[in-house]
């Protein structure tokens, strides 16, 4: 069995993750479907009060990013964080984490893809979403089939329009708030107006099973913060991980503040929170609903048409596109830790000449493809089921993460020495980790979600079941 993957990540993966890349790869992970369409169904289920909810598992977010950031700045090697549990809490850990990880991108790639026909339909209602998931799955990853730079590259242009599309909609958001031509709806007093701050409280019920209010939202608003460990994942190809990796995860808590809890007071100002809908992108809506307003800027009349409207739905679309990239990129490269432990067949370590494991890529694919029939059969549920089972397989993950990370700080050195990159608020910080995410699959048993939370033991003693077959033909292989 292979296990001193640092030497073999080092000898074959190609450090071609500059700076510039790794930062705006973080930066952009902050930016995708959970912003731009899952901010929709959180919203509906709890007012302005989701705007909290944002920033309370923004905080917990940091929390696992710095934890894992941490462990990634000491041993920077493929399969992150699946290396990690591997060496500190033991074989099965590592094995359980990997897989989950993969599995876990395999659905966000399939949500992902899913999001991206719906806003196709935005201009082509009548294209199906499974012909627009297909034309795209094809074209991003033929992309990754290129080097690691190229991807890098990739990603940095995606994440650097997403960004400045962010910013100029929030600072115009602004505009149109406190200069009052965001027409006679727009007022920062809808963030209360309509039923207050909590208008349908934290968890209450409506009778028929149903649950509504800020904690029920949560299980939601967790979707939009999947993908922040990526960071973990470039480690073996950053060019400098000392560096780069704990100012890309320090960046985190800004991202937050600006791209979550900024975009959302302006969201939720512009017009009544009633107004938004669970199958359309808030941010689209509200800019939609300004076209027949029109406004006076520099001296000169400017009618708003539903070009705004248009351009950002073309920028929801490019957020899309950046996390299904992602997703390709990481799930190859998890599977590449997991073949280098003799965790998954040796032939997915093999690397083309431009260092990139296309047998992952592609494998990984195939799978990504079962979104296309689950489009086709089920157009109308896909997307908050795929979103479910994603929040699910988040927070196997990001338990797994602090719980490594406990082990990691216990058995380095002797738990004595002081780590490169310490986490913040260690031990503190993992425990309120522990406890905020077992909350949110108690939650999701209470507000609709429970079968993704019934399926976790099954999906675990699956994983016990391979884990144990792979190790038979290991003892077997070494007799």
């Amino acid at each position: 069995m292979k296990h001193n993957n640092e030497q073999s990540a080092d000898r074959k993966l190609e450090r071609g993750l500059q700076n510039r890349h790794i930062q705006l790869i973080a930066l952009g992970g902050a930016i995708g479907t959970g912003l731009f369409l899952g901010i929709g169904p959180a919203a509906v289920q709890a007012g302005p009060s989701v705007i909290l909810g944002y920033a309370l598992a923004g905080v917990i977010a940091f929390f696992i990013m710095r934890q894992l950031g941490e462990m990634v700045v000491e041993e920077p090697v493929s399969g992150s964080f699946s290396h990690f549990a591997y060496k500190y809490w033991g074989t099965f850990a590592g094995f359980a984490s990997g897989w989950n990880y993969w599995v876990l991108y395999i659905l966000v790639s399939m949500s992902e893809l899913t999001a991206i026909g719906i806003y196709v339909q935005f201009w082509w209602p009548e294209i199906p979403l499974w012909a627009s998931s297909l034309f795209f799955f094809i074209t991003i990853n033929a992309l990754n089939l290129s080097s690691v730079k190229v991807y890098g590259e990739a990603e940095f242009w995606f994440s650097i329009v997403k960004v400045v599309a962010i910013i100029a909609m929030i600072i115009f958001g602004v505009y149109l708030l406190f200069s009052g031509n965001g027409g006679p709806q727009a007022s920062i007093n809808n963030l209360w107006n309509d039923g207050g701050f909590f208008p349908k409280g934290l968890l209450q019920s409506d009778g028929q099973g149903n649950y509504q209010g800020l904690l029920a939202a949560l299980a939601l608003i967790m979707f939009s913060f999947g993908g922040l460990e990526l960071i973990g994942i470039t480690a073996a190809e950053a060019d400098q991980p000392e560096k780069t990796i704990p100012r890309a995860t320090n960046q985190v808590i800004y991202r937050i503040l600006i791209f979550y809890v900024g975009a959302l007071i302006i969201l939720f100002a512009l017009s009544p929170w009633k107004n938004i809908t669970t199958d359309s992108s808030p941010f689209v809506m509200v800019f939609e609903s300004l076209k027949g307003f029109q406004f006076t800027m520099f001296g000169k009349t400017i009618y708003f048409t539903s070009l705004i409207a248009n351009a950002l739905n073309l920028i929801v679309l490019t957020a899309a596109l950046s996390v299904y990239n992602s997703c390709v990129y990481s799930n190859s490269r998890m599977l590449y830790g997991l073949a280098e432990q003799g965790n998954a067949p040796a032939i997915l370590s093999r690397l083309n000449k431009n260092h990139v494991p296309v047998l992952a890529i592609v494998i990984s694919g195939l799978f990504v493809a079962i979104c296309i029939i689950i489009n086709k059969l089920m157009p109308e549920k896909a997307l908050h089921a795929l979103m479910s089972l994603v929040v699910s397989a988040l927070i196997i993950n990001w338990l797994m993460i602090s719980v490594v990370h406990l082990k990691f700080r216990q058995h380095y050195k002797g738990g004595s020495a002081t780590t490169k990159f310490p986490s913040f608020l260690y031990p503190v910080s993992n425990y309120i980790c522990l406890i905020f995410l077992t909350g949110i699959l108690g939650l999701m048993l209470l507000t609709g979600m429970a079968l993704p939370v019934l399926l976790i033991p099954v999906w675990l003693v699956f994983l016990y079941v391979c884990y144990m077959i792979v190790k038979s033909r290991k003892n077997s292989t070494a007799l």
